[in-house]
Parts: structure tokens; sequence; C-alpha cells
């Protein structure tokens, strides 16, 4: 196989990706000259993965520009307990069947964003409840948790922490790392996966999987962290005040994607161009360099990660609508949409009725406060009054647009 330059662990490292590994200089002079298999595990809580997730899978897409094959573990099996790691409480346990449908909803979106036209780099797909259903407890405890102290164990940070902050730990969260370990020798085995990568949060977890495969198959392994993402003002990636950032266009629009994107905070601009878009590294400084609009970087940034995700056509789209929506009093065709009833509207309906939508405020208090600041509009006029009631003569061609600040607009349709 032809030296691949530059390789992975170069991207990965010019664009911020790498935080840590456990033998960089060994795993970096074998993928130079080999193709080799790396998996990224994913839960399964969910029908859609979001923002939060984006990270890992940019991984998975430049694994497999450098010539090597991604597995996507899905755990089928995991979620079946939880992962405990940077989690408060032990979460909700989901029944087999919502496992199962989101797998199949969270596959349809890997579809849409690796590459499968390359049968040496086309990603593998595995599911770990294939083997973790079939363990026997008393042999896996024998030939498994023999390896595993549990001093080793409590001195990780998704123990300790839990710990620390005095909120229960459950047996069963306990053992996530164990099946997580056992998930990387088993892909190791089946697969001949030399590496997993994860978030910063999953490093005693990946180092467990390593040191599993050297005491039971006396083969190496490497494991490879990315920085966990936090945006400048703290909060946490892939969440927002209006829910989280889904990257299933059934549950957020394409428009409400490049919004999220165009919104980003000036001090995350340029990171998150490196993180979330694939122009080349010396192509974005120079950009960087060069550009004194800090906005035109934003919708750079919006454009290109709205076209990974949804295709070029829905990007344009989206800036076409934007531009519509912000720069004159148009209406943009392609903003969240909201749908009542004519019935709903004949009698007239008050304004804090349509504003407490899940799109827009969860509660009347929310809307009223943002009324009495000014923050509503109605076809881009003001609202000042509380009490204001809707009604059809408020709407243009059965259409009404609702703007909530200068960076929330939503249209409102009969039918």
């Amino acid at each position: 196989i032809q030296t691949m330059k530059p390789n992975f662990i170069d991207e990965i490292t010019s664009r911020g990706f790498f935080h840590q590994c456990t033998d960089l200089n060994k795993l970096n002079s074998l993928i130079k000259t080999n193709s080799i298999k790396a998996y990224i595990g994913f839960d399964c809580t969910a029908s859609s993965l979001h923002v939060g997730s984006l990270l890992q899978i940019m991984c998975l897409r430049l694994l497999q520009k450098h010539g090597h094959q991604p597995i996507v573990l899905l755990g089928g099996g995991t979620t079946l307990i939880g992962d405990p790691s940077g989690k408060d409480a032990t979460r909700k346990i989901l029944d087999e069947k919502s496992i199962e449908n989101n797998i199949k909803k969270i596959k349809e979106i890997f579809e849409k964003l690796l590459d499968f036209s390359n049968k040496k780099t086309e990603p593998i797909f595995v599911n770990n409840a294939e083997w973790l259903k079939k363990l026997n407890y008393i042999e896996f405890l024998r030939d498994i948790g023999k390896h595993f102290t549990i001093n080793k164990m409590l001195s990780f940070d998704s123990v300790k922490l839990r710990l620390e902050r005095e909120q229960s730990l459950s047996y069963m969260e306990f053992n996530y790392m164990i099946l997580q370990a056992y998930d990387f020798f088993k892909l190791n085995e089946k697969n001949n996966c030399i590496l997993q990568i994860g978030g910063s949060d999953q490093w005693g977890n990946i180092v467990n999987g390593v040191e599993l495969i050297r005491k039971l198959s006396q083969k190496e392994a490497f494991g490879l962290t990315t920085p966990l993402i936090t945006l400048s003002s703290g909060a946490k990636m892939g969440k927002t005040e209006s829910g989280a950032i889904w990257l299933d266009e059934k549950l957020l629009s394409p428009y409400e994607y490049w919004q999220f994107w165009r919104n980003t905070n000036d001090e995350d601009v340029n990171r998150f161009l490196k993180y979330f878009t694939e122009i080349e590294i010396k192509d974005l400084e120079e950009t960087i360099k060069d550009e004194k609009n800090i906005n035109n970087l934003k919708i750079l940034l919006a454009n290109e990660a709205t076209k990974i995700l949804h295709g070029e056509k829905n990007s344009k789209e989206a800036e076409k609508t934007a531009k519509e929506t912000f720069e004159g009093s148009g209406i943009g065709k392609n903003l969240p949409e909201i749908l009542l009833k004519k019935k709903q509207i004949t009698n007239g309906m008050q304004i804090l009725d349509l504003l407490v939508n899940d799109k827009i405020f969860k509660s009347k208090s929310e809307a009223r406060r943002a009324i009495n600041e000014k923050g509503i509009k109605i076809n881009d006029q003001v609202v000042d009054d509380e009490k204001k009631i809707i009604s059809s003569s408020d709407f243009n061609d059965d259409i009404l647009k609702i703007s909530h600040g200068k960076k929330r607009h939503f249209l409102v349709k009969i039918y």
C-alpha cells in the first residue's frame, strides 16, 4: 500500500482534533504505510444523533479520506445499560424495540455522512448486542472480569467524579467500562480493528480496551481521544435554548441547522471552521487571515457544515432564505413552520397561545417576557401588547411570520 501523505494523524492534529493517544509514535508509523480499521462507538438513546457527535463523525470521514476503514459501533447492547461518563444520574432505560428503531434511524444519518463508494474504506456497521446479549455471566466474570481491579476502576473520571459529587452510581453502570473494553476486544478479534477513537471523557474506557486486548490476545491496539468541545460561553456543544441540534432533518430542518452555525459565537468561528468543514487547512488559514468580516466566516461555516449533512442544494437554499429574511422584509420560504387549522384562527387566537409552541417558547411567562422586552415581531412589526389577538387579517395568503429577536424566525401557516 502506498504511503499516504499527509496522514490521518497529521490532519487531525492540524485541525485541533487530537487530544491524547496510547502510543502516538507507533500508531503514526503504522498508519503511514498501512490501511487500518478504527472504530467509534455511538449510543442509541435517541432516534437521531445531534451536533455533539459531529466531531467524531468528522473523524470517521477523515479516516476514509486517508484510506482507512471506519467501523461504526452502534451500541444496541451497551445502550441497555448506559454510559456513566459525564452523566450526573442514571439515565432512562430503553426497551430493545426502541433501541432497534433508534439504530435504524441513526444508520440513515451515517448513510448521508460517510462514503460508500470504495470497497476498501466503506464503513462497517456493527451492533454490540450481537455478542453482549449472549454473554454467560459466570464465564464473563471468570474470563474477562479477572483482568479488572476495582482500585483501578474507581480511579477513572467517569466513576470518580460521580462518587465525589455523592451521586449514586448503579452497579449496572459501573460495569459499562468492562463492556466497552470487551467491545474493543471483540472488534479486534472479529474485524482486526486496532484503533478506538472517542471523546476525552472516554480515555479510561479506551485504555481498558487496549489493555484487555494485550492481556487476552497478546496483540497491540491503540486508543486516541479528541477534545471535548465546549462553546466559548461554557455551554456543551449540541444543546441550545430551543433544544438539541439534531442531525435528522425530520427533527431539525436544513434551514434551522444552517442558522445554528450562522449564529456561532465570534470566539468559536475559527475553531469550528477547522472542525466542521472540509476546506483544506492551508486554504482555511489564509481565508481566516484575509477575511476581516467575521460574519462572512460564519456564513462560510454555515454553508460548508450544512453542505456536508444536507447537501449543496439545501445549503444554498438556507443561505437564500436567511438573506431574504434578514436583509429584506421578505419571507424566506424555508423557515421552520408552525401549522394551524383554520378553525383555530376563525374566532381569534391569543398571541401567548400561539407563542407557546414547542418550536418557540416552552411557557407563557417566557413568551410574556419576550413581548415586554420588545423581542417579538409579527410580520416585521413589534408586538407591544401581550393580550393581542391574532386573527385571519394578520395572515397574508394564509402565512404569517413570527420573529423572536434577530435570529429566530418562523412561518405560521393555515391549512
